[in-house]
């Protein structure tokens, strides 16, 4: 990005900073050709028209953006008028989503300012959580409404200038995160914002500027007044983009893990001879460089990882009591994701595939005759036993039964049939525990 005067008055609502298209490294040739199709009808039909948001600060960045948003001041049945292939979603916002196949371009009308006594039928505010907003307003009420300074930057199609109300260009060029206003008042207003601000503090490397971070240590308690289900994809976004370890060492930094995984922090907490965070750090990891490889990555994987410490600790509980193992893991995993739904929303076509991969951990001992055959036809095999690897890594599992799975699904089926006879492995041996010592060096804390 060029740098635009440096000694520039500090921005004042209403009295936005512009920078012409000389002075910005902005172009349309990396802009969506979908997006520009949406920005160039709006500006025909004489509405106003811009880019903004993540798409805008990626650019200016030298980023490659993940998608385009379009801000307008025409309605959003309006914008249904213009475009016939749009669909109008949301009723806490309502959005115009404009389809181009499977691309979609998010168009949102320019925000009011409205009222906070919470009496506008169109804009409703509950104990400082907005539960409703509808009310439009400027492009300037819009750009002051936003969260963070570096969204808040807009690209006009009608003469490709950039407009800067909240001084997001000086944020964008210090690497530093920004709210938009008081910051308590905008994290009760939606405190999903404070997982926002963790996402692009760890995607952007930027600093989190004082009075923006201070709250995430006071008001992670915020986060369950949010619908479960809007937490899933939050935390999606958060650990599926390619720095998960950071972001969960940033949210353990800022006590919001123990409010979306009480029962993991709780485990993780006591530090059990270091293999929880251990496990869970190198899972992490793990994700973040199939992330990096174009490899598949599912959420079952993700949430088998941050949830199996609590299932292991019930898991070991519950056999200690008696219990046999297959039907205590069983049981450990239903009793973890009661607990864990209402927190976190984990849809069954992925939670059903998580607890495959727990109840597979137990059958993974028995290799005796034909059970380490049937156990390779399963469809969860492959996660299983990865997700044996990864406890081996840990040392929280035997590595000698990785190791022993790793050479059998690529030994020959002679070899195989000796590697099933009854006596011809030495007994398992137990697992070794290391004496509990001070930090471990991967300590997420």
């Amino acid at each position: 990005m060029q740098d635009s005067d440096p000694h520039s008055a500090p921005i004042r609502p209403g009295q936005p900073r512009v920078v012409p298209r000389p002075e910005h490294n902005i172009s349309r040739a990396n802009i969506s050709e979908q997006a520009l199709r949406v920005l160039y009808r709006l500006r025909q039909e004489n509405f106003q028209a811009h880019l903004v948001g993540g798409g805008v600060r990626d650019l200016l960045l030298g980023h490659e953006p993940k998608d385009f948003d379009v801000a307008t001041d025409a309605t959003p049945e309006q914008v249904r008028q213009v475009f016939r292939n749009c669909r109008l979603i949301g009723r806490r916002f309502r959005l115009a989503h404009v389809h181009f196949g499977r691309d979609i371009i998010e168009v949102a009308t320019f925000r009011g300012s409205g009222s906070d006594d919470g009496e506008d039928a169109d804009r409703q505010v509950r104990d400082g959580l907005i539960v409703r907003d509808n009310i439009y307003g400027s492009i300037e009420e819009d750009a002051l409404r936003r969260d963070f300074t570096i969204n808040a930057l807009y690209y006009d199609i009608a003469d490709f200038a950039l407009i800067d109300y909240a001084g997001g260009i000086d944020d964008l060029r210090a690497g530093r995160l920004r709210l938009i206003g008081d910051p308590v008042k905008r994290y009760r207003e939606d405190p999903v914002r404070m997982l926002r601000a963790v996402r692009f503090a760890c995607k952007l490397g930027f600093t989190i500027e004082p009075a923006t971070e201070r709250p995430l240590f006071e008001l992670g308690h915020l986060l369950r007044d949010i619908p479960a289900a809007r937490l899933f994809d939050e935390l999606l976004k958060l650990f599926h983009s390619g720095y998960g370890l950071d972001v969960f060492e940033k949210l353990r930094h800022y006590g919001l893990f123990g409010h979306l995984f009480p029962a993991t922090e709780a485990c993780l907490a006591r530090e059990d001879h270091d293999f929880p965070i251990t496990f869970v750090s190198r899972g992490l990891t793990n994700t973040d460089k199939r992330l990096a490889e174009d490899k598949p990555i599912t959420p079952a994987f993700l949430y088998a990882i941050l949830l199996w410490e609590p299932v292991r600790r019930r898991w070991e509980e519950l056999v200690a009591h008696g219990m046999a193992s297959i039907e205590a893991i069983l049981l450990a995993s239903s009793e973890i994701c009661v607990d864990q739904q209402p927190l976190v929303a984990i849809p069954k076509r992925f939670s059903l595939p998580m607890r495959e991969i727990w109840a597979l951990q137990p059958r993974l001992e028995q290799r005796d005759g034909k059970r380490p055959y049937r156990l390779m036809t399963h469809p969860r095999f492959r996660a299983a036993y990865d997700f044996l690897v990864l406890r081996a890594e840990a040392g929280e599992a035997d590595p000698e039964l990785a190791a022993w799975w790793t050479r059998f699904q690529d030994a020959s089926s002679q070899e195989r049939a000796r590697m099933t006879e009854p006596g011809a492995r030495r007994k398992r041996r137990p697992r070794r525990r290391r004496k509990p010592s001070g930090s471990s060096g991967e300590s997420a804390g």
